[in-house]
């Protein structure tokens, strides 16, 4: 057990990241906002790491997050000064890296960190001996483990691969507070909490459905987690920050990419079935009740692949005969192109209106995305093609996009490995290489049984409104699928929101999904339900399926459907 702050029952841990790309002040906002034991930052991703394999194809000595060297470079004395530890996952595809180009920032400032670093994550030279193909990128998901040895070891810097977001949080309240490898209850709830803080200001209002209820949400503070020795924790931020920690805000991140009731990880499976929320006073939310269980015995990997190049070509069609315009545009083009590239794929989003206003709420959008293994076929060959219907289509021509050459893009994919072939290991900061051992209890993952469901909302006088008018909805991608969490505040509302809302009635109300594979599982405690839609986002974030790859809006649309809701449930 190491003293990671002053207090023995509580670990203060803040995060400063929840992508590559956030805030880049964020590390110098949480450090001078008040008080923090360990500082986090997550900053991978599954399109992440395509992006830093593509960097380290460039150059070997990439491959890690650049931005988090710069807030170092800003923040670094300011974190020693205060006592503060810094753990991130930033080291993306290559820690030892990382923690090189830190000394040598280190070195620059006058200062002396003590730097360690968490790797063993990338199966790359493996990938063919694993049955993982021929990938880019080969990372398996890591957990806490190495983190609390290193920062036992007295690092003040612990950077590492592709470990799962919530060790980053894990690692340090497993070294503070001495928990062994099976106390499976407060590891799940350490897991639940750095789920809740990894995303940054997701959990403190951005990206947040009833985002008119917060009353200052121009600036959003980073959120904080109190861990606690049990493992329950209180959910906060620092004080005269923008944004608010509400139930209904820790609520909207812990439905954010989710499968089923049983959250798996490399340490423990934390079953999301069993926590229970509760204000805790003015931007404070404790989170309790968590329950563990040994973790799966294979670690998920996540693959990305270079899947090919890609172009696309959108067409603006204005007024009238929207559809036969539409339909001249795509024969034209198809007939002209000199060889038809591998997918060719056209959507027409109809965002115009009868008797508009504006010329802009006149018009359609008509896209067509090319995707070939030969970036000749989706380079200018397609795109001056489209140029070339200029003068000779349909009347009111015109694209949003100029003629351009094809890029490559990824596909990603998981695979999976025995934890006992991933040689997960601590590097100390005097260079002492660790060796984390894999867990010693396993349980295989299995589906939790659905609850009992409560008694349906007596028949009454409904009214046609907004699903979003009672019911609150946070979505997002898990590579090819997509999730969308939806709750609701009161108990009444609970009882027609579980029975409403099924499998068929989802379908019903988001036609994308109508033949998919489609999941629900059944949160009570959190008066939730979560929906799993299968390959609604094709190969992942960077193919680029469909105008939201990510599925970030696709909660927000089903908000948006109408539904027969009993008058009493409404506001």
């Amino acid at each position: 057990m190491t003293s990671l702050g002053a207090d023995p029952e509580v670990l203060r841990i803040g995060n400063c990241s929840g992508f590559y790309g956030d805030r880049l002040s964020a590390m110098r906002e949480m450090l001078e906002g008040g008080q923090l034991d360990v500082l986090t930052g997550d900053y991978l991703a599954e399109l992440t790491m395509l992006i830093l394999g593509r960097d380290r194809m460039k150059d070997p000595a990439l491959g890690y997050a650049k931005t988090f060297v710069r807030q170092l470079e800003d923040c670094l004395g300011l974190a020693l000064e205060r006592g503060v530890r810094i753990v991130a996952n930033a080291g993306g595809l290559n820690p030892a890296g990382l923690a090189q180009r830190i000394a040598e920032v280190a070195e620059k400032l006058g200062l002396t960190p003590r730097i360690a670093y968490v790797e063993g994550d990338d199966l790359l030279p493996r990938a063919q001996e694993l049955g993982l193909g021929a990938p880019l990128t080969a990372n398996a998901y890591l957990g806490a483990w190495g983190i609390a040895e290193a920062l036992n070891a007295g690092a003040d810097i612990v950077v590492t691969g592709r470990v799962t977001d919530a060790s980053v949080v894990v690692g340090p309240a497993a070294a503070h507070f001495g928990w062994a490898r099976d106390d499976f209850d407060a590891l799940a709830g350490a897991v639940v909490a750095g789920h809740v803080i990894e995303c940054g200001t997701q959990a403190t209002g951005g990206n947040f459905a009833f985002f008119t209820e917060i009353e200052n949400l121009d600036r959003p503070g980073f959120p904080i987690a109190e861990v606690r020795r049990d493992g329950s924790s209180v959910v906060t931020k620092h004080a005269n920050t923008g944004g608010a920690v509400t139930v209904d805000t820790v609520e909207a991140q812990l439905m954010y990419e989710i499968q089923s009731a049983r959250y798996a990880g490399p340490d423990v499976t934390a079953r999301l079935d069993s926590i229970r929320l509760a204000a805790d006073g003015e931007d404070r939310v404790l989170i309790s009740g968590v329950t563990g269980e040994a973790p799966p015995p294979q670690l998920k990997v996540s693959l990305n692949t270079l899947g090919g190049f890609r172009n696309e070509m959108t067409f603006v069609l204005t007024g009238l005969d929207i559809e036969a315009k539409a339909a001249l545009a795509q024969r034209q083009l198809e007939s002209w192109l000199p060889v038809r590239p591998a997918e060719l794929d056209w959507s027409l989003s109809r965002l115009d209106r009868p008797d508009a206003e504006t010329e802009e709420q006149a018009s359609a959008l008509l896209r067509c995305v090319v995707r070939d293994p030969d970036p000749n076929k989706v380079g200018r060959a397609f795109s001056s093609v489209a140029v070339e219907l200029a003068l000779a289509s349909y009347p009111g021509f015109t694209m949003t996009t100029p003629p351009g050459n094809g890029a490559p893009y990824g596909v990603y994919t998981a695979g999976y490995v025995d934890a006992a072939e991933v040689a997960h290991t601590a590097v100390l900061p005097d260079g002492t290489r660790v060796p984390i051992a894999p867990p010693a209890r396993t349980r295989e993952l299995d589906e939790v049984a659905e609850p009992e469901l409560p008694q349906p909302v007596p028949a009454s006088e409904t009214r046609r409104a907004p699903l979003g008018s009672i019911a609150l909805a946070r979505s997002g991608d898990k590579g090819g699928n997509a999730n969308i969490g939806v709750w609701v505040r009161t108990d009444d509302q609970w009882r027609w929101l579980v029975h409403t809302l099924t499998v068929d009635t989802l379908r019903a109300l988001l036609p994308e999904t109508a033949k998919l594979t489609v999941t629900r599982h059944v949160l009570p405690n959190l008066r939730a339900v979560n929906f799993i839609v299968e390959d609604l986002l094709g190969l992942g974030v960077a193919y680029q399926a469909r105008f939201d790859p990510q599925a970030k809006g696709l909660g927000e649309w089903l908000r948006s459907r109408h539904i027969d809701i009993p008058v009493e449930l409404l506001p």
